[in-house]
């Protein structure tokens, strides 16, 4: 069984309908695929969907923007009740927060004489629901500007990149918790992939699981061996579900195919189990897996 929890549509930061997506994922060979878009349930329906018609099993979840101590840090969510307050009113102000900053980024563009307008980023936006940094990017690219997302987060939109802008995230802390009272369990997405490295130690992994934390993305493109090593060494010692995924956003983002690192069998049915028991404890209907 070939399983991958992390991938993203065009209703986020993807290239990809809800329906491609899924398509794709069966025609590259998995058997269960995890939707985990940026801050929002809004493809999990179309997703349902075309899982049904093609045979793949569906998990419905989420990717919500936290920050620990000033550092972003991502958190799947995995089949949370989409109509708990706290889940539903954290994504919405996370949301807010990624369409706020849009003309501060512009503005700081146009200062190093990159023009790029509003219209330009709706034209690669699509349909997305949370408008960020990886549609500039996109709107960079279309103009000639750089290459691809990775050289315009480098030059421009990363920290320490000419128009880098600072965006307001929910509280990890809170949020794992939030996780929990909305009946669905949370795993930390490429922990040590992008700086977080220094605020997720050992010991900050074992505060979250007092939180509620269920596992962490170990194998991930983003770690090298050492990291994925040390962190299911982590995993081992707090007894945390160990989870890898694509973190798949189509044509969005380079070397992240569907399928490139995958979940353990055991591991997913540890998973889905800690799902139903979160589920019972918190009293919510949570949304069943398809297939």
């Amino acid at each position: 069984m070939r399983i991958d929890l992390h991938s993203h549509t065009h209703l986020s930061d993807g290239t990809q309908s809800p329906t491609e997506l899924v398509h794709a994922a069966r025609e590259a060979g998995l058997d269960v695929l995890a939707l985990t878009d940026h801050d929002t349930f809004v493809g999990w329906d179309e997703a349902a969907r075309a899982a049904t018609q093609v045979g793949l099993t569906l998990v419905r979840g989420v990717e919500i923007s936290t920050i620990l101590d000033g550092h972003g840090v991502h958190l799947l969510a995995y089949l949370p009740d989409p109509g708990h307050e706290g889940i539903r009113t954290g994504l919405e102000a996370v949301l807010r927060a990624r369409n706020d900053r849009l003309p501060t980024i512009l503005e700081r563009l146009a200062a190093v004489d990159v023009l790029i307008t509003p219209e330009d980023v709706a034209e690669v936006a699509g349909d997305t629901v949370a408008v960020g940094r990886p549609h500039v990017a996109d709107a960079l690219v279309a103009a000639g500007v750089v290459a691809h997302r990775g050289e315009a987060f480098r030059r421009y939109l990363g920290p320490g990149g000419k128009a880098f802008v600072p965006r307001t995230a929910a509280d990890l802390w809170e949020m794992v918790a939030q996780v929990e009272e909305a009946g669905g369990v949370s795993v930390l997405a490429h922990p040590w992939g992008r700086g977080a490295e220094q605020v997720l130690d050992a010991a900050a992994f074992r505060r979250l699981k007092e939180h509620g934390l269920t596992g962490i993305e170990v194998d991930h493109e983003d770690h090298g061996a050492r990291e994925r090593a040390e962190l299911r060494a982590i995993a081992a010692d707090l007894d945390l579900v160990v989870t890898g995924s694509s973190d798949h956003h189509g044509e969005g983002k380079i070397g992240h195919a569907l399928g490139c690192n995958t979940t353990d069998p055991e591991q997913y049915a540890r998973l889905i189990a800690a799902a139903e028991s979160a589920a019972l404890r918190a009293g919510r209907t949570t949304p069943a897996v398809i297939g």
